[in-house]
């Protein structure tokens, strides 16, 4: 199948916005510091961090089985204050604590259940970001939990290893609840991925990294403003890590494993080390890659996911990096949407003796590639201008209804040129190409959110689950959070042959 001719990318009220507000400034200050300010500026914290704070590990979710053989965690979503620093105090959101979650595990063939108790005095959801699951335990805007409710999600565990998180998804208010602090990591198991001579041993030398940026003020509490002449809601200036301010991490052996994870609204990350190593790339969204990719960059858009694995030699001290990410968008979107911004974000110090480490394996698991002639349905997905397909959510509306059980291929477009990327709910997709090329090897593996480059059409080839739900729907959006909230966002909904959806009121739980 061909894909379509992309649009010409569009220019966008956004645009024009950020061209008057440059005018505006021009015309009062002095044109040529403005206009360098303009063409070079940027944030920049390359050798500016004191990294005096120990990096917090999420502690692991304590779960029991009950008599139907499920296991059964517990999550409560309360308010909080939070010490990022000991000059940044703020009142923040968390779950089982005052900022972000316990990590969640379990393994293929679990049946899980878990207790979400809402104690933050307004309606929120979780949702399980790349779990594949039935489509009324997802946790979207259709699972709303209402203040001092519980929900209590149940599905069993039928996907592969892979590093997953969880985070709110209220219509309208995800981007101020994520922000304030409800995430958290899931992390799923299989005995072929535990076989594997990987680090793997949680808090020791496999270490959970949430990246987020935030915005303090003067007293040490979290903006929400937007950031200026953005259309990406809120770009922090500077990064905390698992809620950690300025962190290191103490390794002790000589293979270190680091989940990233992009918890940020609208941060895109060009992640590497300040010398430049080489690292392994073993695993992104969905699962495990065939064979280890070693590079020195890896790009991560608001919602992904990475595992690399880092060579550590005793003593040393190495700074984890975002560098100026190639956002692609235009010179003054990339400027005021974060892609002159490079930030120092975790140093990784070597202990004076390191306990031996396997090297990395050569394979890691195989990867089915799923076959284009295969795909039933080819549908276009135009985003841009806070829309998808020219159209704002609506949740009483049916975007697209696929069959269980078939691959389509989805072609999706960035038209207005702002950094704009594209998750899929309850499933996992392939990339088939980027503008018809090849690519690159950190996205041949399973994803479930993809960056998406201003003009260019990217394929994908999305796998759904044979189970169908008429009245229930999973939703497609664009990550970052603003963008969400505002609008771009659609739904689609998963039938047997000659059903129709038929969407049950929002609210309504099992």
């Amino acid at each position: 199948m061909v894909a379509p001719a992309a649009k010409q990318t569009r220019r966008t009220p956004r645009v024009v916005f950020i061209i008057l507000g440059i005018v505006a400034i021009i015309c009062c200050g002095a044109p040529a510091t403005i206009g360098a300010w303009i063409l070079t500026g940027g944030i920049d914290t390359v050798g500016k961090v004191d990294f005096v704070n120990q990096l917090a590990i999420p502690p692991l979710a304590p779960s029991t089985v009950n008599g139907d053989g499920e296991k059964v965690f517990d999550l409560r979503a309360t308010t909080g204050r939070h010490t990022f620093a000991k000059d940044r105090t703020a009142d923040t959101l968390g779950y089982n604590g005052d900022y972000l979650g316990p990590t969640l595990r379990a393994a293929v063939g679990d049946k899980v259940r878990i207790n979400v108790h809402n104690e933050i005095g307004t309606t929120t959801t979780v949702h399980w970001h790349g779990m594949h699951l039935p489509a009324m335990m997802d946790g979207g805007p259709h699972q709303p939990i209402a203040a001092n409710t519980t929900w209590s999600p149940y599905w069993t565990i039928h996907q592969p290893a892979t590093t997953l998180w969880y985070h709110p998804h209220p219509h309208g208010e995800t981007a101020k609840q994520v922000y304030r602090g409800l995430a958290g990591m899931f992390i799923l198991d299989d005995p072929q991925a535990s076989a594997l001579a990987l680090p793997k041993e949680y808090g020791v030398d496999d270490i959970p990294v949430i990246v987020q940026d935030k915005a303090f003020g003067g007293s040490g509490g979290l903006k929400e403003s937007n950031s200026f002449l953005s259309g990406l809601g809120l770009l922090g200036n500077e990064i905390v890590v698992n809620g950690t301010y300025a962190p290191f991490l103490t390794a002790t052996t000589e293979q270190v494993r680091l989940r990233l994870l992009n918890g940020s609204n609208a941060r895109t990350y060009n992640f590497g080390f300040a010398d430049d190593r080489q690292f392994a790339i073993v695993g992104t969204d969905g699962g495990l890659l065939p064979a280890p990719y070693r590079t020195n960059r890896v790009m991560m858009s608001p919602g992904e996911r990475v595992e690399i694995v880092l060579a550590v030699a005793p003593r040393e001290r190495v700074v984890l990096r975002s560098y100026p990410p190639a956002l692609e968008g235009g010179m003054l979107n990339d400027r005021f949407s974060g892609g002159k911004d490079q930030f120092d974000v975790l140093e990784v110090r070597g202990a004076d003796s390191l306990k031996p480490s396997p090297a990395v394996p050569a394979s890691l698991v195989p990867v089915e590639r799923l076959d284009p002639a295969q795909a039933t349905t080819t549908r276009t997905f135009d985003i841009g201008d806070n829309m998808i397909n020219e159209k704002k959510m609506d949740m009483n509306r049916v975007d697209a209804t696929v069959h269980g059980g078939t691959t389509e291929v989805w072609n999706v477009r960035n038209l207005d040129g702002a950094p704009h990327n594209f998750h899929i709910h309850g499933v996992d997709f392939q990339v088939l190409s980027i503008a018809g090329a090849e690519p690159p090897p950190e996205l041949r593996g399973w994803k479930d959110t993809v960056f998406t480059r201003s003009g260019k059409v990217i394929r994908l080839l999305v796998r759904f689950g044979d189970e169908t739900d008429p009245q229930h729907p999973f939703m497609l959006h664009c990550h970052v959070l603003f963008h969400e909230d505002q609008g771009m966002m659609a739904q689609f909904v998963v039938v047997a042959p000659g059903q129709q959806a038929n969407l049950a009121p929002t609210g309504h739980h099992p």
